[in-house]
């Protein structure tokens, strides 16, 4: 069969945007040249990839699915041999693809997009928050090539490597009695309101750091945001346990939130840079990764806590 490796390229790019127009601007061809190279690859290979929806855009069918993740370790492949025989002196180019979990966005990203800047400028980062859930979709779909997020309910497809171990810590209103503690157990705040950040598999990781001290959680709230989860702290309508430490202890609202650690044997939370099994890193994506590494050792060094 004659499948070319622009066909690829444009189901691809289709495939990341759901959409053929979408691909067609990001490509900078015609609309119908995507369109027809991904008719002509359907019917080459004999399956449907897309369900085409007028008024929504695409929808992958499982071939499809199924396909792209193959087509991607193609491409990635390729590009590694190119980059290979052109040399690693060669400046990099294009683009990669990163799923961020939402909480991790505003503490990483901004440095890493400058690092990438300034020691690859022509090297483009496209990024997608997302929850646990979205992140690990995201990489099995095509959507992205890597994501940052947290080793949290991570399918077996994927391949995650460990980039920074958070421990847990106490959030507290500035006039709780404990506030002025070094450390405290989980075991005295029994019966305590507890103000949850309520996302997929953190909300799990939660409870169950809670159930390991024996505590029966008196959720007072609960929230998907973790500047609500803090501002809901500093106004006093309870503790709650965070895993990403601010520089500063001020909320939106002008609040104050108080950082206690755990006292005893609390579990780590790994924050890691993950990417399909199948897939091959490339020097682009090997240039995110690095950049990442370089700007958590980078707040690292500047916090004494030794958070991020």
């Amino acid at each position: 069969m004659d499948v070319t490796l622009t066909q690829m390229r444009y189901f691809a790019e289709a495939a990341a945007r759901l959409s053929m127009t979408g691909a067609a601007e990001r490509l900078n061809v015609a609309q119908s040249a995507v369109s027809s190279a991904v008719a002509q690859l359907e019917r080459q290979i004999g399956s449907q990839f897309f369900i085409r929806q007028r008024s929504k855009g695409l929808v992958l069918t499982p071939a499809g699915e199924s396909f792209l993740r193959d087509a991607r370790a193609v491409l990635a492949h390729v590009e590694e041999t190119v980059e290979h025989a052109r040399g690693e002196q060669t400046a990099l180019a294009g683009r990669v693809r990163l799923a961020c979990f939402s909480t991790l966005a505003p503490f990483l990203l901004p440095g890493v997009l400058g690092r990438l800047h300034a020691e690859h400028p022509d090297l483009e980062l496209e990024v997608v928050e997302a929850d646990a859930a979205g992140c690990s979709a995201a990489l099995l779909n095509g959507q992205v090539d890597l994501a940052l997020c947290y080793d949290l309910g991570l399918p077996e497809e994927v391949a995650a490597t460990s980039v920074h171990a958070a421990r847990p810590y106490l959030a507290l209103p500035p006039e709780h009695r404990f506030a002025q503690r070094k450390e405290v157990e989980l075991k005295e705040l029994r019966d305590e309101p507890f103000v949850l950040l309520d996302l997929p598999h953190t909300r799990e990781l939660m409870l169950s750091i809670l159930a390991a001290a024996g505590l029966e959680p008196n959720v007072r709230f609960r929230s998907g945001s973790y500047e609500t989860v803090r501002t809901f702290v500093a106004n006093g309508h309870g503790y709650s346990i965070l895993h990403q430490r601010p520089r500063h202890d001020f909320t939106y609202d002008g609040g104050r939130v108080i950082p206690v650690a755990l006292k005893g044997k609390v579990p780590e939370l790994q924050t890691v840079i993950a990417r399909l099994r199948i897939q091959r890193p490339t020097a682009r994506t090997r240039a995110v990764a690095q950049a990442v590494r370089q700007q958590i050792a980078g707040l690292l060094a500047e916090s004494p806590e030794g958070s991020s």
